[in-house]
């Protein structure tokens, strides 16, 4: 076991910078592209809303839900799975071989029980026509869960930037096709098959750059590949059911239609964008500190661990601002219409970020060889949280399940920080959690007291990051060393995959 401090490891932080800007530069790519998706993503609906109608729209998005959710089930065992052995594997391409294979064979029989059950569901949900069209969606599932690991395979090996490659051609291809295929008068089957076509371009473009081999047997064993995925996928799943846990009761309690607008506009500003951040960086951190481990560089390792929290506990001021913001804020992106998600806004901020440092622990806890512990310690959450939010909603409605939601995110992420002291060593230093603490206060109380509207909200939040920095700086938690790093995150540097 690893036993030193985090705030005694600032030489081999110097002495290793290349990772740390390697894996934050990587970060910046995947977070690049996010962006992007998102914009694809608000346009291909904007042009599917007007081109379908409500009707023929509501059964596109029944079926693309049923389908992602499929894509999600088969393939989310194997991305963290996939970076953590590709990262520490000496012969990556027939370990790379054996995922693949293995990816391939969940994914069609996922495939296939989508098509067996595509009647059922059909009838279940009162739409007979929905049975063909979700059999024509099924035919992606396969594609677009060997497409993912290919994707893993790169980031495992380093290659961030190619990893954003393929995720962008994903996305642009995806909008190029819909505006095309339904342009040309193929309605809701032309966006089915745009988006399998857009899966097909991102496996195209991911096996130019790396090619795992889909028929020769791999030697990878494939009871150590179980006893990595199979936790990690109940880790995956459950918290993607507790961080939207909270909006299914307050809707199946009683609330409005209203009341979950609400809360869904607040998950919208607060859990998502978070939830962005943490999926860009949790990934690259994971093969990083997987490969400096397998090479013996604990130091190293640990320096770049302490760094990642502490870089999330930074986030915490700005947390604050939203906090004080946040009227204006949700104002400003929603109108006054909106203005009760406000208050939820203000809880959800800190959910998001408690749920941000969990993703980097439990990154860390794999990269370590604890895959069981990143399920033994979030699993309990979702129960607890569903009896929380029992109690609480039916008596302060939306706004108790949103303090359940962020009171039980910061009980895991506590939970999970300390498995990474007990195995790792690494823990946030006491002065970085009273400076941050402190500085979220300061921000929080004059962005309380700063009221804006419109346009001025940019001026204040601009502002008040500047109060942030410059507090962060004068209390000693940023320095030199930190701007330079920053600095150092715009020079050009190569993107290949790591021997």
């Amino acid at each position: 076991m690893l036993v030193r401090d985090s705030a005694g490891m600032e030489s081999a932080v110097e002495n290793e910078s290349s990772h740390g800007r390697h894996t934050a530069v990587g970060t910046l790519k995947l977070l690049a592209v996010q962006a992007l998706a998102l914009a694809a993503g608000l346009l291909i609906v904007i042009f599917l809303t007007r081109q379908l109608g409500p009707e023929l729209y509501g059964l596109y998005t029944v079926a693309a839900t049923i389908v992602i959710w499929t894509e999600l089930s088969a393939s989310l065992m194997f991305n963290q799975t996939t970076v953590k052995f590709l990262a520490e594997a000496a012969d990556w391409r027939a370990v790379a071989s054996t995922l693949t294979q293995a990816q391939l064979l969940v994914s069609l029989g996922a495939a296939a029980l989508l098509g067996a059950a595509a009647p059922a569901l059909s009838s279940w949900l009162r739409s007979p026509e929905l049975a063909t069209y979700l059999r024509l969606f099924a035919l992606e599932v396969p594609i677009f869960a060997l497409a993912r690991v290919h994707w893993a395979t790169l980031i495992g090996r380093g290659a961030f930037g190619r990893g954003a490659l393929v995720s962008a051609a994903h996305w642009l291809s995806r909008l190029a096709l819909v505006l095309l295929l339904v342009g040309l008068g193929l309605s809701l089957t032309g966006a089915i098959l745009a988006s399998i076509g857009a899966s097909l371009v991102q496996l195209v473009v991911a096996r130019v750059f790396v090619r795992p081999a889909l028929l020769s047997r791999g030697a990878f064993p494939i009871r150590r590949l179980v006893g990595y995925a199979l936790p990690l996928f109940f880790y995956t799943m459950g918290m993607r059911l507790f961080s939207r846990l909270d909006l299914l009761v307050v809707k199946a309690l009683g609330g409005t239609l209203a009341a979950a607008g609400y809360y869904g506009a607040a998950q919208n500003l607060t859990i998502v964008p978070l939830g962005l951040f943490a999926a860009s960086f949790s990934l690259p951190l994971l093969a990083t500190l997987t490969r400096l481990l397998r090479q013996g560089r604990d130091e190293t390792a640990q320096a770049m661990a302490g760094q990642a929290m502490r870089l999330v506990l930074c986030l915490l001021p700005f947390a604050g601002l939203a906090t004080g913001a946040a009227p204006e804020i949700v104002n400003l992106v929603y109108g006054s219409p909106f203005s009760p998600a406000a208050s939820l806004s203000a809880l959800l901020i800190f959910a998001a970020l408690a749920i941000t440092l969990i993703s980097v622990t439990t990154a860390i806890l794999t990269a370590a060889g604890r895959p069981g512990w990143t399920f033994a310690l979030t699993g309990p959450l979702v129960p607890m949280a569903l009896g929380a939010h029992l109690v609480l909603v039916p008596h302060f409605g939306p706004v108790g399940a949103a303090a359940a939601t962020a009171s039980l995110a910061w009980l895991g992420a506590g939970l999970t920080t300390l498995a990474v002291y007990r195995q790792c060593g690494v823990i946030p230093a006491p002065a970085t959690i009273l400076r941050t603490t402190l500085t979220t206060l300061i921000a929080y109380v004059l962005s309380s007291a700063w009221h804006t509207s419109g346009a001025w909200v940019i001026l204040e939040l601009s502002g008040m990051t500047a109060v942030i920095v410059t507090c962060l700086f004068l209390l000693g938690e940023l320095t030199g060393q930190d701007l330079e790093f920053a600095r150092s995150l715009f020079i050009e540097e190569s993107d290949r995959i790591l021997p």
